[in-house]
């Protein structure tokens, strides 16, 4: 790789990285996960850097390398606890209210639901660049977006009690 090329990439790195990690975080709900799965990610597109400096935009191709890769460790993790929960008998306590949060609740909500309201809100995708990303029709991801947020908002509710005197 010359030194131009590799100036381009460390510059597309450092514009993207932040970014693109915090939204796999978002995702996985593990910084250091997340952190190692965007490096894999960048490590990947660097190989390829020639190809894929070319395209429009090449911040998709990683988000979507590390969001595949994150998937696939996901998959992994459920089969395991599946595996695992045959083995023993699994307890485990319900969040206390006020250890509610973001993650939290994203973690809980259908993994396209979750995807597309990353990408909206935390990453700031248009729904035609999800749709596109995702190879569905935009209404779709509009109807990820509304079920994700009803969701969310359920999750994230907090009733308001009145003192009583």
């Amino acid at each position: 790789m010359s030194s131009a090329a590799g100036a381009d990439f460390d510059g597309f790195y450092a514009a993207n990285v932040g970014q693109i990690t915090a939204q796999i975080r978002a995702y996985v709900g593990d910084l250091a996960e997340a952190e190692d799965l965007v490096a894999e990610a960048f490590t990947r597109a660097l190989a390829r850097w020639k190809t894929i400096s070319a395209y429009d935009n090449p911040a998709t191709w990683v988000r979507r390398v590390a969001w595949n890769l994150a998937t696939s460790k996901l998959r992994r993790g459920a089969v395991l606890r599946r595996l695992l929960r045959t083995q023993r008998q699994a307890s485990a306590e319900g969040p206390q209210p006020d250890r509610i949060d973001l993650e939290y609740a994203l973690a809980q909500l259908n993994v396209r639901h979750r995807k597309a309201v990353i990408l909206r809100y935390m990453a700031g995708m248009t729904t035609a660049a999800i749709a596109e990303q995702e190879g569905v029709a935009e209404s779709t991801v509009r109807s990820w977006l509304t079920r994700g947020k009803a969701a969310l908002a359920e999750r994230l509710r907090i009733e308001e009690y009145e003192e009583q005197r």
